[in-house]
């Protein structure tokens, strides 16, 4: 019994027993609640970090305007669309804006109106030099009808264009994507 361990038989069951040193009883105490103090501490900042990749999408990429699809012409006209966006805990309504239109070939096209220069708000046929273009009265930047910056105007690069769909007569819109040029 030299090393610690002591055997004995109770009721027909033999019993191991080690003794455990108060050193190592406090090293094991301290090792244990200290576990599951960092646990309670890492555990909210792990959800914090997975919980908003796992959680499903409550609508799509695309969201509804009130534009009828039939009614989309060939001259480019501001499509206004409001979605929830949620920032941690806070939700706001936000108001986004297209410039919708048809081309040659009968195709929608949907144009992001942030100037490519600085941020600004372009508009259709607002300048009256330029009737058919895009105008931004930051900078006087100057855009053709399917987004693409006029050389020698301020912007640097095209418009962004909203990828789209077509449910039930309306149309969605996604995210605004880099133009690609022709």
């Amino acid at each position: 019994m030299s090393d610690g361990l002591i055997f004995g038989n109770r009721g027909g069951i033999s019993v191991s027993k080690h003794r455990v040193s108060r050193r190592q009883f406090l090293n094991y105490t301290l090792t244990g609640v200290g576990g599951f103090m960092a646990a309670g501490m890492l555990m909210p900042m792990v959800r914090f970090a997975v919980d908003p990749v796992l959680k499903a999408s409550e609508g799509g990429d695309f969201i509804a305007t009130k534009q009828r699809v039939d009614e989309i012409t060939t001259e480019p006209q501001r499509v206004d669309f409001t979605f929830t966006q949620k920032d941690a805990w806070y939700e706001s309504e936000v108001t986004n804006t297209a410039w919708v239109y048809r081309d040659d070939k009968g195709e929608i096209v949907a144009l992001s109106p942030v100037c490519k220069h600085l941020g600004c708000v372009v508009s259709w046929g607002s300048d009256s030099a330029n009737p058919d273009m895009f105008f931004c009265p930051c900078h006087y930047g100057l855009y053709t009808k399917d987004g693409v910056n006029v050389p020698g105007t301020p912007p640097l690069g095209p418009l962004d264009v909203f990828p789209y769909q077509e449910r039930d007569g309306i149309l969605y819109l996604g995210k605004a994507k880099p133009h690609k040029e022709a």
